[in-house]
Parts: C-alpha cells; sequence; structure tokens
C-alpha cells in the first residue's frame, strides 16, 4: 500500500520501492478492495522481498514490518508502527490503509517542502 501511495501521489519527489522481510505470496485480497476504494488498482503488483533489490542503495528507508532491518542498510531508517492489515477485519484494514495514506502524504510533503527551500551559500566575510 504504501508504494502505491507513494507512486501514486509522490512521483515527483522519490522513486518507492517496496519489499519485505518475508513477503505474502500474492496480495490480499481486502488490500486489493480497500486500495480500489481510493482508485488505485493493485491488480499488476506482487509481494516482493527485500533480496528483489539486489544492491540498490536509498536515501531514505521507511520500515513498516515491525521487525529489525538488515544492519546493512547504509540510509536513513525510520520506524513506522503500522498494523499488519492481513488478519484483521475489513474495516480495520481500511484503518491500517489510511494511516499509512497519512504517513506517505506527510513524507512526501516533506519532501516537497526541502526541495523548496532555497539553498545557503556559505557566507564569509571579505577582509576590508
Amino acid at each position: 500500500m504504501a508504494e502505491a501511495f507513494a507512486r501514486t501521489y509522490g512521483r515527483d519527489v522519490m522513486i518507492p520501492a517496496s519489499a519485505g522481510l518475508a513477503p505474502a505470496t500474492r496480495v490480499a485480497s481486502d488490500t486489493l478492495s480497500a486500495m480500489d476504494e481510493k482508485g488505485i488498482d493493485l491488480r499488476d503488483h506482487f509481494p516482493k522481498s527485500i533480496r528483489h533489490l539486489g544492491r540498490i542503495e536509498f536515501d531514505l528507508v521507511n520500515n513498516i514490518s515491525g521487525e529489525k532491518l538488515p544492519t546493512a542498510m547504509k540510509c536513513p531508517v525510520r520506524e513506522w508502527d503500522v498494523d499488519d492489515p492481513v488478519s484483521l477485519s475489513y474495516e480495520d484494514h481500511c484503518a491500517v490503509r489510511d494511516d499509512i495514506e497519512r504517513r506517505v502524504m506527510d513524507l512526501i510533503l516533506q519532501l516537497r517542502r526541502e526541495q523548496a527551500e532555497p539553498q545557503l551559500k556559505p557566507f564569509g566575510h571579505l577582509p576590508v
């Protein structure tokens, strides 16, 4: 869900990729339905293992697995405390979807603000 929201809303500030430590074999039907409600079709998506990402280097990782990530991560890692919706009721599944959407949108807005900030040049005094 996070990757789909990031691709839909944040293409101007990120290239998202999603992978799991122990991914499911398919996208859950409740996830497909919940994302359909948001106008996002996940039927062509599939769960990927972190091993599928190979040696890609990231600027930031948002970990929503609830598990510790491999220590080889060379970038900042943010821990997002998000429930795994797979075993939840459909209503709770949608609540998790909305939580993930809010977090992704907050990140996108933060990245847009950072891009818009003027880059300050070093300031020095010249001898008089």
